[in-house]
């Protein structure tokens, strides 16, 4: 249940947020107008706009974190280009702790998601993020995937479709919690996870992790507080691009969130050592 003080908090942070996205529109706006003033000059102006979410990657474990304080446009409605989920229902079972951590560092370790738009191959960084990589043997193990909506897709400021959560609102989680891990990646420069980066959703606070994560289709500005802990095939982006390409629908009232169109449907999930 959520307390009126977690209400409190987040009408207050929704606040806040919304202040900060139109400061940041009507900067965004000026920068564009100088930039066209500076172009007829033959100078060139690199504008960057910073878009710093927080809600967009939250869910886990609480639903204080249900609504996206910065909840990107959504584009026009489009063909589904993807099949039917296969036939099973979801399990939204929790445990109390973390897994016991038996992952082997050394080892390689690869995920793939078998959806209902293709298969999606990941690479993970066991050695980097052990506590991260270990929890998702573990919950794919228990079939804990199998058979959930990738519930949330932006098109906007940042590109990201987020996948992990069996109830499908953005809000759930296994119960536990893990550890921040690899925030120093060398991937990340300049506040930009790459696109094919894989990364942990969070609460906004610290080691708050639990099973929600985005994968990353186009490179995006984020502040490095979300455990990147793998990498997307070649063959995986091909088919997150056409997850993306297919576009998102308008923000849900209740959640905020902006769903593909596509019908995203992690089938199974299965993580592999080699």
């Amino acid at each position: 249940m959520v307390s009126q003080e977690q209400r409190r908090r987040q009408l207050a942070r929704e606040k806040f947020l919304r202040q900060q996205e139109r400061r940041t529109s009507a900067r965004r706006k000026a920068r564009m107008r100088n930039s066209v003033i500076a172009s007829a000059l033959g100078v060139v102006v690199i504008g960057s706009l910073a878009l710093y979410t927080t809600g967009v990657l939250k869910g886990d474990d609480s639903k204080e974190n249900a609504g996206a304080e910065v909840t990107p446009s959504a584009t026009p409605k489009a063909t589904d280009p993807c099949e039917k989920p296969a036939a099973g229902k979801v399990k939204t079972a929790t445990w109390k702790k973390e897994p016991e951590l038996t992952v082997d560092k050394s080892a390689k370790y690869t995920m793939k998601l078998a959806t209902t738009c293709g298969d999606i191959d990941i690479a993970l960084k066991a050695s980097a993020a052990p506590h991260t990589v270990n929890s998702f043997d573990f919950l794919a193990g228990k079939g804990y995937f199998d058979h959930s909506k990738c519930h949330r897709l932006t098109t906007e400021g940042i590109y990201v479709l987020q996948c992990g959560d069996p109830t499908g609102t953005g809000t759930g989680g296994p119960g536990y919690t893990i550890p921040d891990e690899n925030l120093k990646d060398k991937s990340l420069k300049d506040n930009i996870y790459p696109a094919g980066t894989v990364a942990m959703a969070n609460t906004g606070q610290k080691h708050s992790g639990g099973s929600q994560f985005f994968l990353v289709y186009q490179d995006s500005q984020l502040p490095p507080s979300y455990t990147p802990f793998g990498t997307v095939s070649e063959s995986g982006m091909k088919v997150l691009k056409k997850i993306a390409d297919a576009g998102a629908q308008p923000a849900d009232p209740t959640t905020q969130n902006t769903a593909p169109n596509a019908t995203v449907v992690i089938n199974k999930a299965t993580v592999t050592k080699s």
